[in-house]
């Protein structure tokens, strides 16, 4: 098994201009950030909910992926909380936020998005299929390596950066989102 990838040049355009979600948090809604997480609502429109993703919000919006991401999808979201865009050098964020910088932005941000509906036990049973460690490709061009251990999942991005899965499997009507506590960053 692995993670779908987009396969239409039209459709990689695009994206750059439920049942275990029940078992996951027994059966309610999950929280983050201190807002409930519908599983009948988009990603853009729970993420707009999250206190702990206001910089990722800002960050969709300033790189027009909103219309994307509150598309049909399926998509799976490593959405990276507002203390691991503080992680990153004094100055980062501010600089990406800046029209002059749309593009680096948009690679950052479809770095952490995958053509596919992966919840965590999918995620971990091809983590088994590959011995340990599974290539996820994104629709940002980035290779990700997903690796578990226990119930913990790990992604690590094209620069060594290790991001843990603070919460995982919160459905949305498009997809999936997993919560972390790093920014993903590809190869520069």
């Amino acid at each position: 098994m692995t993670f779908k990838t987009l396969i239409t040049a039209a459709a990689t355009s695009a994206l750059l201009a439920g049942g275990a979600f029940a078992e996951s948090h027994g059966g309610k809604n999950p929280m983050v950030g201190g807002a409930e997480m519908f599983a009948d609502k988009t990603i853009v429109e729970n993420a707009s909910q999250s206190a702990d993703h206001t910089t990722l919000v800002a960050a969709v919006k300033a790189a027009g992926l909103v219309e994307t991401l509150s598309g049909e999808g399926p998509f799976t979201v490593f959405a990276p909380t507002n203390a691991a865009f503080e992680k990153l050098p004094e100055g980062t964020v501010e600089d990406l936020l800046k029209p002059e910088n749309k593009e680096q932005l948009t690679k950052i941000l479809t770095c952490h998005v995958v053509a596919a509906d992966a919840m965590s036990d999918a995620i971990r049973g091809m983590i088994d299929d590959d011995g340990g460690e599974h290539p996820v490709p994104t629709v940002g061009g980035c290779t990700l390596q997903a690796t578990y251990d226990g119930d913990a999942i790990m992604i690590e991005d094209e620069q060594g950066n290790v991001a843990n899965v603070t919460v995982a499997d919160v459905d949305q009507s498009n997809g999936v989102v997993h919560v972390i506590d790093t920014v993903l960053m590809p190869a520069m």
